[in-house]
């Protein structure tokens, strides 16, 4: 019989109930298995006799475990390769920031290096997005909320996660119900993530949006917008022909009046495609009366054959003047790393790369916090 993962926050609350235990239980089990990952049930101390011989015969400590672990040549970004209890491959990566890059009120920023935490959701991807490495794998199979979890149970052996972005393989809202759960259980103990450091990313499942906010408050919502009309969108994402463009931006628009949050609006800068003066134009007038941050993403290169190519340094800079200057939208410019492991934004595939390096940390700033 196949067992199950205990972070199966569903799994275990069914199935504790249903032998008269406690599902509470649940969280000093949590604590327990990711302080003593190589732990065996009966040294969990302090439960009911009735929950070990359960846990013996339902549930495993953990189904996934660390296949390869992979360090930038930079040390800000670390790859790893996941393998699930089905021998299937996923990819998760760790990327390392340091909060005192830039000013505040006038004065050098507190803090130091922290890390964000880059999540996968399914193994491949339906979407089918032509820029992007994990669409080339097609769709294998959506992940339990428990191997999603699990993937933040490994990472924080090698970092202390403060940030999650489920940025990695597979388009989370088409895994709706083990997303929201996985998110759940990192919002509790022991993990007690705060849900303003999660960020779910979508290319605009409309009827998920919809209800997202009503789901998870408080987690941040990022957009794969990549395109501001419906023609060139389709061109590089096949999946928005079933999303038209306005229909989106309906729902982004229901999203924001209910969550009172900024919205993160991803778009990748491929030379010739999406990043001429009026496309800029064009994506500012789409946005100026939302309240975004747009994030412009350096196309990373997928292979010898990729039909993309990356726009230039100067035609990226003079995008996003014009959408800070003429419609006053937040813009930046994402800071690539970890493209030397495949570990940068759309690089994501079931690969090995041969750099296992782990030099000193350098210092960057985290995308990630700038809605906060």
């Amino acid at each position: 019989m196949k067992l199950k993962s205990v972070f199966d926050a569903s799994e275990i609350k069914s199935e504790f109930e249903s032998a008269g235990i406690n599902p509470n239980f649940a969280i000093p089990i949590w604590k327990y298995v990711i302080q003593n990952p190589d732990c065996v049930w009966d040294e969990i101390p302090s439960l009911p006799s009735a929950a070990y011989s359960l846990l013996h015969s339902k549930f495993k400590t953990l189904t996934s475990s660390l296949h390869s672990l992979f360090h930038s040549s930079d040390g800000t970004t670390s790859k790893l390769l996941i393998k699930l209890q089905n021998g299937a491959l996923v990819e998760a990566v760790v990327m390392r920031y340091d909060t005192r890059l830039g000013m505040l009120g006038g004065k050098p920023r507190p803090g130091g290096i922290r890390s964000t935490l880059c999540i996968s959701s399914q193994v491949g991807c339906k979407m089918g997005c032509t820029f992007c490495a994990t669409g080339t794998m097609g769709f294998k199979s959506n992940l339990t909320s428990g191997e999603i979890v699990e993937q933040l149970v490994h990472a924080s052996r090698i970092a202390d996660i403060r940030n999650i972005v489920f940025m990695g393989m597979g388009e989370p809202l088409n895994n709706y119900n083990a997303v929201v759960e996985a998110v759940r259980v990192m919002l509790k103990q022991p993990f007690q993530l705060s849900p303003k450091r999660i960020t779910i990313s979508t290319v605009g499942i409309v009827h998920a949006i919809s209800k997202l906010h009503n789901d998870l408050p408080g987690v941040s919502l990022a957009v794969s917008l990549h395109a501001p009309v419906q023609e060139i969108r389709c061109q590089i994402m096949p999946a928005a022909r079933a999303f038209p463009l306005q229909k989106l931006m309906d729902a982004l628009q229901t999203f924001q009046k209910n969550s009172q949050q900024k919205i993160f609006i991803e778009y990748i800068m491929l030379e010739g495609v999406n990043d001429q003066e009026q496309h800029a134009h064009l994506l500012g007038e789409l946005l100026k009366t939302f309240q975004v941050v747009i994030n412009l993403i350096p196309f990373n290169p997928i292979g010898s054959t990729s039909q993309f190519k990356t726009s230039s340094i100067q035609g990226v800079s003079s995008f996003q003047k014009i959408l800070r200057e003429t419609y006053k939208i937040r813009t930046t410019i994402r800071k690539e790393m970890g493209q030397d492991i495949s570990g940068a934004c759309g690089q994501l595939v079931v690969n090995q790369p041969d750099s296992k390096k782990t030099p000193g940390i350098v210092e960057l700033r985290d995308i990630e916090d700038l809605h906060l």
